[in-house]
Parts: C-alpha cells; sequence; structure tokens
C-alpha cells in the first residue's frame, strides 16, 4: 500500500484546486525550499538586486546624517505645513506592515489553509517594513537628542513623557506591533530552521541554524507545546491588524484641522493598510516564485485568492472615500466643504486623482477571473496600489494643513532633494533586508505547508487504500 501524491488528488470541487501541484511530497517541498538556502550561489539577479539596494540603504543613512548636521530645514516642511514626507513615508510603511499579521493570524485563526505558502516571506515584510517606518518618528522631532523623551523613562531629569502626544502613541503602538510580530515571525520558524540544520554540510551552518532552532526535534510533546503557543500568539496578533494603524489614525483624528476630525478614520485606515500591505505581498511573491522555481507551492490559486482581497478592500477603501465627501456635505462645516473641494480640484488635484485611479479604479479589473490569474496584471495593479496608497498619505496630511482655517495662514508644500531621497532610501533598506531574508532564510513554512498537503490526512490514506495505491 503507497500513498498518494498531491497530484493523484482530484482538485476539491468545494475548495477548487490544490494547494500544492506538481506531485510534491513531505520530502520534495524540503528540497524546493532548502534548495535555495544551500545553494552555493544566489541568482545572478539578487547580486544586481541586493547591490542597488544596498546603494539605496547607504543613500538613506547618509540623507540622515545630513539631517541631522543641518537641520530639518532641508526638507520641504514650513509653515503651515509642519508635517510632509517623514509623517506620509510613516503611516505608508506602518499600512505596508499590516498584511503580514493578517495573513498569519487573522487568516490562521480562521483555518484558511492558503495562506501557508505565503504567511513567512508575508511576516518577514511586515517586520522590514516596520523598520523602515520606525526611521522617521525619531528623525522627524528636529532636535534628535531629546528622542528618548518618546519612552516611558519616569521622571528622568525632572521630565514626563507627555502621554497625550500622538507621537507617544505612534512608539508605543509601532514598537508593540515590531515585537509581537517579530516572535510570531521566529517562533512560525523555529522547526524549519531545525530542518536546515539537519541537512547542513558545513560546520558553521550547522552551529548557527542549530542556535536558531533552539534545540528542538520535533518531539510530539514539543510539537504540543509549539501549536498551542503559536495559536495564543496568533490570537495576541489579531487586534493589533486593527488596534496599530487606528493608533496612527488618531495622529490625525484628535486634532481640529479640517479633513482630519472624523471617526471614519480608524477603520479607513485599517482598510487602506490590508489593501496596501496585500499588494505588497503580492508584488514580492511573484518575483519570488518565478526566480526560484516555487510555481507548484506559490500557485495561481494563492495570488487569485490575494487578489480577491484586494478587490474587497480597494472597495471598503472607495466607499471611505465617498462617505468623506458625504459627511463633509452632510455637516454643513463650511471648512469641511471647502477642504474635500479642495482635495479634488486645488493644487493638489493630480495627487488626489492619482490617488482615486490607483486605489478605487484600477483594483476593479480583478472582477474577472482572467485578469486575477494574469501574473502581469497582478503585477501591474500591485505597483499601482501602493503608489495610489502612499499618494493617499500625501492627500491626507499636505492637503488639509496647507489650506486651515484662515486664508492668511495659507501655503504650499514642495518635498525636496533630501525628503525624496530619503524615502528612496527606505525601498533600500527595505528590500535588502528582504533579499538577506531570500538567502538565508526559509521563504516559505515548511512545516505549515505539508500540513494542508492530502498525504498528512487520514482521510488521504483511506482514499488512497481504497484505490489499490
Amino acid at each position: 500500500m503507497g500513498i498518494a501524491t498531491a497530484s493523484q488528488v482530484e482538485p476539491d470541487p468545494i475548495r477548487g484546486e490544490p494547494l500544492v501541484q506538481g506531485g510534491h511530497d513531505f520530502a520534495s517541498v524540503t528540497d524546493a525550499v532548502c534548495g535555495v538556502i544551500e545553494a552555493k550561489r544566489p541568482p545572478l539577479i539578487w547580486f544586481i538586486s541586493i547591490a542597488i539596494s544596498s546603494i539605496m540603504t547607504l543613500v538613506l543613512f547618509a540623507m540622515i546624517v545630513y539631517l541631522f548636521w543641518t537641520g530639518i530645514g532641508v526638507w520641504g516642511v514650513n509653515v503651515p505645513v509642519g508635517w510632509g514626507f517623514a509623517i506620509v513615508n510613516f503611516v505608508f510603511w506602518v499600512g505596508i506592515g499590516h498584511a503580514g499579521t493578517l495573513i498569519s493570524a487573522i487568516l490562521f485563526l480562521f483555518r484558511q489553509q492558503w495562506r501557508t505558502a505565503i504567511n513567512r516571506f508575508a511576516e518577514a515584510m511586515t517586520i522590514f517594513a516596520v523598520i523602515c517606518a520606525l526611521v522617521f518618528p525619531g528623525i522627524h522631532v528636529g532636535r534628535v537628542w531629546f528622542a528618548w523623551w518618546m519612552f516611558p523613562i519616569p521622571y528622568q531629569q525632572g521630565v514626563w513623557p507627555q502621554f497625550r502626544s500622538p507621537l507617544l502613541w505612534d512608539v508605543f503602538a509601532v514598537g508593540t506591533y515590531f515585537m509581537v510580530s517579530s516572535i510570531f515571525w521566529y517562533m512560525g520558524m523555529i522547526p524549519d530552521l531545525a530542518t536546515i540544520r539537519d541537512r547542513a554540510t558545513g560546520t558553521t551552518r550547522r552551529f548557527v541554524y542549530g542556535l536558531l532552532s533552539l534545540g528542538w526535534r520535533g518531539s510530539n510533546r514539543q510539537w504540543h507545546r509549539y501549536e498551542r503557543a503559536y495559536l495564543l500568539l496568533a490570537a495576541l496578533a489579531t487586534p493589533l491588524v486593527l488596534s496599530v494603524h487606528s493608533v496612527v489614525s488618531f495622529d490625525f483624528a484628535v486634532s481640529q484641522v479640517p479633513g482630519w476630525h472624523t471617526t471614519i478614520l480608524p477603520p479607513y485606515f485599517v482598510a487602506g493598510a490590508i489593501f496596501s500591505g496585500f499588494a505588497m505581498v503580492v508584488f514580492l511573491a511573484v518575483p519570488a516564485r518565478q526566480l526560484y522555481g516555487l510555481k507548484s507551492i506559490i500557485t495561481m490559486r494563492h495570488i487569485e485568492s490575494m487578489n480577491k482581497i484586494m478587490l474587497a478592500t480597494g472597495s471598503m477603501v472607495g466607499y471611505a472615500y465617498a462617505i468623506e465627501f458625504f459627511m463633509a456635505w452632510y455637516s454643513g462645516n463650511i471648512y469641511e466643504q471647502f477642504t474635500f473641494q479642495n482635495r479634488a480640484f486645488g493644487e493638489y488635484w493630480w495627487a488626489y486623482w492619482t490617488m482615486a485611479s490607483c486605489n478605487v479604479i484600477v483594483p476593479q479589473i480583478y472582477w474577472f477571473k482572467k485578469a486575477r490569474r494574469s501574473l502581469v496584471v497582478t503585477m501591474i495593479v500591485a505597483f499601482l496600489i501602493n503608489v495610489g496608497m502612499w499618494f493617499e498619505r500625501f492627500v491626507i496630511v499636505v492637503t488639509s494643513l496647507s489650506r486651515d482655517f484662515l486664508p492668511s495662514s495659507w501655503g504650499f508644500y514642495w518635498p525636496t532633494w533630501v525628503d525624496i531621497l530619503t524615502f528612496a532610501g527606505t525601498f533600500g533598506l527595505f528590500f535588502t533586508l528582504f533579499l538577506l531574508f531570500l538567502r538565508f532564510l526559509p521563504m516559505v513554512a515548511m512545516a505549515e505547508l505539508k500540513n494542508v498537503m492530502p498525504a498528512a490526512h487520514p482521510v488521504h490514506h483511506l482514499s488512497g487504500e481504497k484505490e489499490g495505491h
């Protein structure tokens, strides 16, 4: 009696095509994922990519040093636009990091098995995006030598942290998110790190991966503790998806600035964060599966499922845009009405319509299955969504500040070359970390993926026995 492989199992008419294709068994999945790390030399495109991203990272560090040396005046911020690229980029990167926790925690709790092939590098993307976001709270305050004021150090030199400051809220929210997401990510890798340890041929590699795997042996007792802890961490991380970007939205919502003082901002920010996060996951997953030959593990079913979520969250974001205009009209507040008219038809009209086109109109192509399963369309749409979501943050921050209550205080904001190079440098940091992750850590959660394969379920064995395999 043998065990049928995934290719011998007919697709479930309810659940659709199998999650793992290409006739993989447990051993071949391990070989495919570990082979990426065990290869003596990465592909040439990897070296080219990390060289470019490393140069951009150095540019980021150079811009930060230049900022510290010269002062905030090198940015385009002014009166009344005291918040510029720093806050825009902070909110953008925090939003990018949301899809990882959603895929890992919420979809895990809802037992969505299609998450297993993409959750690992979605979690990694979360960590790296939050690192990029954390660059900005410290450097945008101007006097960086007082950055320690943002931390809850009790009564140091007669100074208490200002707990009413949105800056402190961001530090608590994003810091907690980073800590919990890092633990969740690392804990999920422990069985896979042990697999790499056991396959290692070199002494150094065996020692490093042995140290990281924390003595994992795969006993029943370890698996029981591991699964219980993983479930508890998933339950702990789930509220973070809603809370972190809600707290970030309070940076705006608690103010009296027209266009910000509204209760729709928390759910609006959360939907937008998931929207942009999934777009970035897709934008990273498609090249990774093509480059490393993982098409049978990260299948079109996974990509189509993520595209459906982007269609749903994009529709939510479009609804929020419409509700903002309705609330401004229904309120009868002339300042609110002017703010939204100015967003659409004022000096920043080009940013608003770029935002609306990329976030609302472009994702509607996913109503068509052929578009959802096209890699070219998927890459283009994912790129445009992230462009649109960055412009959304730009529109929210800049348009409200540049046109406030008094026409005598109106101004215009335009980024400087330091703003632009700093933003570009954060992409360098993000992609450098991500490329190093692809090289040295398992990009697919092997243990979780094997658990959803047909061979892992008793029903599968019974069906194979009846068919005489």
